[in-house]
């Protein structure tokens, strides 16, 4: 499939899936994801290889001597979802702080600008004010290039419904707040870094500007979000681009030629 896909001109693949670390494991392949991962790299010729969301507790430090091949986007999606040890158990999930900082450490020692983004859940049921700034502290201290904030909604038949001390709406919200403006922090701080360098981005979509030109909008392979302009319409198309300023979330980039 994806040999099909680059014949047709496909410029990045990407795995996803609900639970894409478990990959192979149903046929008794511990490593299958791993092992998917090495093929397409050496079987095929993408320009780009990209993983969606990872479970933490389905790598090891091991795992990442994969991107010792630069066609795999350096960008981990990690879903924390909790900063407390206690709230984790409650969650039912099957890691610590300290083991996912120990997968981060370890994620960077390999690709030091790595872009890591995550997931986190406010107001869990039980989720004291303690917990709450154990996850702030923590989402701080990683220092996370983006992510996505929730706030909890009880589910009809899930433990986590019947559990005692279902957080107020107004606590959620409060907290869901607080942890969007940490991340956000963060993610602008990560952007930062890169503006001066020159990367190659993928055009994913095209607008008419003026009659003059054309304005672009892609991804570096760290998930950077571009904006540029071009004299030709360059969708799907990858470009050696110079990032001349952070704006918001998106960098404004100068194309400098076809990469």
């Amino acid at each position: 499939e994806v040999r099909s896909l680059v014949a047709k001109g496909y410029k990045e693949i990407v795995l996803t899936g609900v639970h894409l670390g478990s990959w192979g494991q149903e046929w008794g392949i511990p490593s299958g994801l791993r092992e998917l991962v090495r093929a397409i790299l050496d079987q095929t010729e993408t320009p780009r290889l990209r993983l969606s969301s990872l479970e933490p507790w389905d790598l090891d430090a091991d795992f990442f001597g994969l991107w010792r091949d630069h066609r795999l986007c350096r960008h981990l999606h990690l879903p924390l979802q909790s900063g407390s040890r206690s709230v984790l158990k409650r969650m039912a999930r099957k890691t610590t702080p300290e083991s996912f900082r120990e997968l981060v450490a370890a994620a960077r020692t390999v690709m030091p600008e790595v872009a890591i983004t995550t997931d986190i859940i406010a107001g869990f049921p039980g989720e004291t004010e303690a917990e709450f700034a154990e996850t702030l502290d923590f989402v701080r201290e990683t220092n996370f290039a983006g992510g996505h904030v929730f706030s909890y909604s009880a589910r009809p038949g899930t433990a986590a419904a019947k559990m005692k001390g279902q957080t107020r709406p107004e606590v959620r919200k409060t907290r869901s707040h607080i942890l969007r403006e940490a991340l956000e922090e963060s993610a602008q701080a990560y952007r930062q870094k890169f503006v001066g360098r020159k990367m190659s981005v993928l055009w994913e979509s095209v607008s008419e500007l003026d009659e003059w030109g054309w304005q672009m909008e892609g991804w570096t392979e760290n998930y950077l979000r571009v904006r540029a302009a071009a004299s030709s319409p360059r969708w799907n198309e990858l470009d050696h681009v110079e990032l001349v300023e952070a704006s918001g979330d998106v960098l404004r980039g100068v194309i400098l030629d076809s990469g």
